[in-house]
């Protein structure tokens, strides 16, 4: 007779896993009690924008369906839920002068006790890419770092003093997508880009350096305010969601892409992680930006440096990197580097999914750990996002959509490298969050894009139905939680 072998990986008894969502993605109620449009809402008005040229006007109608949602969380088991506050709903047109919508407000206090009673630990992000557009329109949003700053802090104020009881808030979701996506690609609100095919406004060679500089100042100033008027009595902790990807050097052999790879690791993460650790932007950053890259005062310097309680850490996939010849192109923002998803010798680096840029690589992520706990010294980590697409998956009928079994290998692979991180490589990760609960409006890629462990009808009614998925997370964390 076999016995059952224990796991060599573990994670701590009290380890917080769940599933995480954005209020634009899924909350709909566009207009409902008061609330005005983001720059999201505005932006997918522009034909061409979003592929199947939809909004998240109704998405999964979660503005008016809070105890579905909850009562979805608990046939899963899940400890936590990570969810976004939509700004525009809580201040319809987002300045500190103008004014709170208290039916706005209240939906999420209710929804912050709802969760707790249920036994679910709410973990909220204040920032998930949905600008009010009035700021945006009034002096130029992230461009502008007083106003953006000071409206910011006073939003993130009116959050803090309506929800004492959320003990897990994050200040900014990957807001390299935000100055990158939104300022240099075009292809997030937004949509500033040099490339006038696309728009006829932006300077991708200088805007998004403006942007992360101004979104990291509203970060450090958002957490001075919790840290000083808030958790002396609430407690609780507050840090920033960063993005990004593992990489391989396309040429193993080639001395010059292992280290294309560092610097791309900079570019992508370090661009926010240096200046929060360290008070400073990366050596390969300065070199290449030169004068385009902010600087950061003393003053800015010492409000941002240790501004986090946690690691926030969005991961899904893992690239190769290959070295370029010659000084970078002005509207770079990579470091230089080619970003490839076959190697010199045309391996691919995972599984094709729905998203063309999404290939799984579970063995990154475990890599992607230990370098950020290297760099910066064994920070206290939540895995805030972490998921796939499948391929093809919008088209299949939804008896198969529900056996979604390419996502629970993606979840059994990728959790088990988490665990083997803290239990063999000495990272202190306490927390994961899923994405995503439920299929939801995915951005540029409108609906077409399915990220969800619950499928949503989007053609009828927007009814939830849970994919295997969601149900076999349960299963895989049981494996791992309780036996370091």
């Amino acid at each position: 007779m076999v016995k059952d072998v224990a796991p060599k990986a573990g994670l701590p008894a009290d380890f917080l896993w769940g599933f995480a969502t954005a209020a634009y993605q899924i909350e709909g109620g566009a207009t409902a009690d008061g609330r005005r449009p983001s720059i999201w809402d505005t932006f997918c008005k522009i034909p061409g924008k979003i592929a199947d040229g939809s909004s998240g006007d109704v998405a999964c109608d979660s503005y008016h369906r809070m105890a579905q949602d909850i009562d979805l969380l608990n046939k899963t088991g899940a400890k936590a839920y990570r969810f976004s506050i939509s700004w525009s709903r809580v201040i319809p047109l987002g300045g500190r002068k103008d004014t709170v919508n208290k039916a706005g407000l209240q939906h999420y206090v209710k929804f912050v006790d709802d969760l707790l009673e249920a036994g679910i630990v709410p973990m909220v992000t204040l920032f998930h890419w949905d600008l009010p557009d009035e700021l945006y329109k009034r002096y130029g949003g992230f461009m502008n770092k007083d106003e953006f700053v000071a409206d910011f802090a006073n939003y993130a104020r009116v959050m803090f003093e309506a929800l004492p009881k959320v003990k897990h808030w994050i200040t900014f979701n990957e807001p390299f997508c935000s100055a990158v996506l939104g300022y240099s690609v075009g292809q997030f609100a937004p949509g500033h880009t040099s490339n006038r095919n696309k728009s006829p406004i932006g300077d991708s060679s200088t805007e998004p350096w403006i942007v992360g500089h101004n979104i990291l100042i509203a970060h450090a100033t958002a957490v001075k305010i919790y840290r000083e008027e808030f958790k002396p009595n609430n407690g609780g902790e507050i840090g920033i969601t960063l993005n990004g990807d593992w990489v391989e050097p396309w040429d193993p052999n080639d001395g010059q892409d292992r280290i294309a790879c560092e610097r791309k690791l900079e570019f992508s993460i370090c661009w926010f992680g240096d200046p929060v650790y360290f008070g400073k932007y990366p050596d390969s950053m300065v070199k290449q930006l030169g004068d385009r890259l902010p600087k950061f005062t003393e003053e800015e310097s010492a409000l941002v440096k240790g501004s986090n309680d946690f690691y926030g850490m969005n991961h899904y996939c893992a690239n190769y990197i290959r070295h370029r010849n010659g000084p970078a192109d002005p509207n770079d923002f990579a470091g230089n580097v080619d970003i490839l998803l076959e190697d010199k010798s045309g391996k691919s680096i995972g599984p094709i999914t729905q998203s063309p840029w999404l290939r799984p690589h579970a063995p990154g992520f475990r890599k992607l750990m230990k370098w950020l706990s290297d760099r910066y010294g064994r920070p206290k980590i939540y895995v805030t996002e972490n998921g796939t697409s499948v391929k093809g998956e919008n088209d299949l009928p939804k008896e198969e959509i529900l056996e979604d079994e390419f996502r629970v290998e993606y979840f059994r692979t990728y959790v088990q490298a988490m665990a083997e991180a803290v239990a063999e490589d000495g990272c202190d990760c306490r927390g994961y969050m899923a994405w995503s609960l439920m299929d939801n409006f995915e951005w540029a890629e409108g609906y077409e894009t399915r990220f969800g462990v619950t499928y949503v009808d989007y053609e009828n009614g927007q009814h939830r139905y849970p994919k295997k998925s969601a149900l076999e997370l349960k299963n895989i964390f049981d494996q791992y939680i309780g036996k370091v």
